[in-house]
């Protein structure tokens, strides 16, 4: 079973496609403040929203695997809203519901590879769109319009953004739907402004782009000087991914800083001081950053608050970041732990992968996914 498959065999029905995949009907009972969406619950709202789309003038022109994708986020769009949604003040809300809805539905396609059936570009294309759906709506009210819409740019099309969140803003009742509706084409216009209406923003040079994402106020067509001195490669993955394979056979025989080496140097367990680990990896690294030597850090790095930390530090000493994305299928993941020295609980390893934040296009001077 594939999902986009069963999408257009559906006839790009929602109701359909929720008889197909239960995890669609979480989305029933679920409420939702009545001044922003008094057509009923979540579910009702995603079925308007998945209707509003196919009526779009915009649609025919969307070649086949761009409607099943864009379908397909937006009748998970709002899934975060199952497990957020709560009452503030007598009011419903759903606070960061498209950041939950991302890694939701992430889960779900790593997991159940089987019935999902997507590749890795689909998959992240359409956590990408269900992550920032809302950004048409509210981009104008931040300091720095144009950062967010670049940022947004690196991961998704603002073409096919702009088509899921004008469904969105049609596909309820409210009575300011209107007014979101000209938001919604007011991004539109700055997108195509700014030139990234189809692609990502095309900066002067990789350093310049890593300085535009890391420096408050910095211009997007600023020319800068690449003044970095030497590489830092950086790993990123779930344990048992192939970090350490990937080491083997193409780190050049690079020094490596381990948080799992220096972790079992100590005879510190995987559950314990995690502080401690940290700080002798780093200060490991110090080494290596003071006097510019090229090499790897190796850890699971899957919080981008973690690998922005760490990017900053080396960056800082003039280094070339260059972050490594690798992924395993979900039941290599498994079986892989089960012949492993170091075992794993698999809650902890579930744990994990639910967590995972997928590195972004613009969190270093490069970024790289194997999968």
């Amino acid at each position: 079973m594939e999902i986009l498959r069963e999408i257009r065999r559906s006839g790009f029905s929602f109701q359909r496609l929720s008889g197909i995949y239960s995890e669609l009907n979480q989305m029933k009972g679920v409420p939702q403040n009545p001044v922003y969406h008094s057509e009923g619950d979540v579910f009702r709202h995603t079925e308007m929203v998945c209707d509003c789309l196919l009526a779009l003038p915009e649609w025919s022109e969307l070649e086949q695997e761009e409607q099943e994708l864009l379908f397909l986020a937006a009748a998970f769009h709002d899934i975060g809203k199952v497990f957020c949604t709560k009452q503030e003040d007598g009011n419903w809300v759903s606070p960061n519901h498209t950041i939950i809805g991302e890694k939701k539905f992430r889960w779900l396609a790593y997991k159940n590879t089987e019935q999902f059936g997507l590749t890795f570009s689909q998959r992240e294309k359409a956590a990408k769109l269900i992550r920032f759906h809302g950004l048409p709506v509210w981009f104008w009210t931040k300091d720095r319009t144009a950062f967010d819409l670049i940022k947004a740019a690196e991961s998704i099309p603002l073409r096919l953004l702009y088509l899921l969140s004008k469904a969105d803003v049609q596909g309820r009742v409210a009575k300011e739907a209107d007014e979101l509706e000209v938001q919604v084409a007011l991004f539109a216009d700055y997108a195509k402004e700014l030139g990234i209406w189809e692609q990502p923003y095309v900066f002067a040079n990789p350093y310049t782009k890593y300085q535009y994402f890391h420096r408050e106020g910095l211009w997007h067509q600023t020319v800068l000087c690449d003044s970095t001195e030497f590489d830092v490669v950086m790993l990123s993955g779930l344990p048992l991914a192939g970090k350490d394979t990937w080491i083997a056979e193409h780190g050049r025989g690079l020094p490596v800083v381990s948080l799992d080496d220096i972790r079992e140097q100590m005879g510190i367990s995987p559950a314990k001081n995690s502080g401690r680990v940290a700080q002798a990896a780093t200060e490991q690294a110090r080494i290596y950053l003071r006097g510019k030597q090229p090499f790897i850090w190796n850890a699971t790095n899957i919080i981008q608050e973690t690998r922005q930390r760490l990017v900053g530090l080396f960056a800082g000493y003039g280094a070339r970041v260059h972050l490594l994305y690798l992924e395993a299928p979900y039941q290599e993941l498994f079986a892989r732990n089960q012949k492993r020295a170091r075992y794993i609980p698999e809650p902890v390893l579930e744990e994990m992968i639910r967590k995972l934040e997928m590195p972004a296009p613009w969190e270093a001077y490069e970024v790289i996914w194997r999968f």
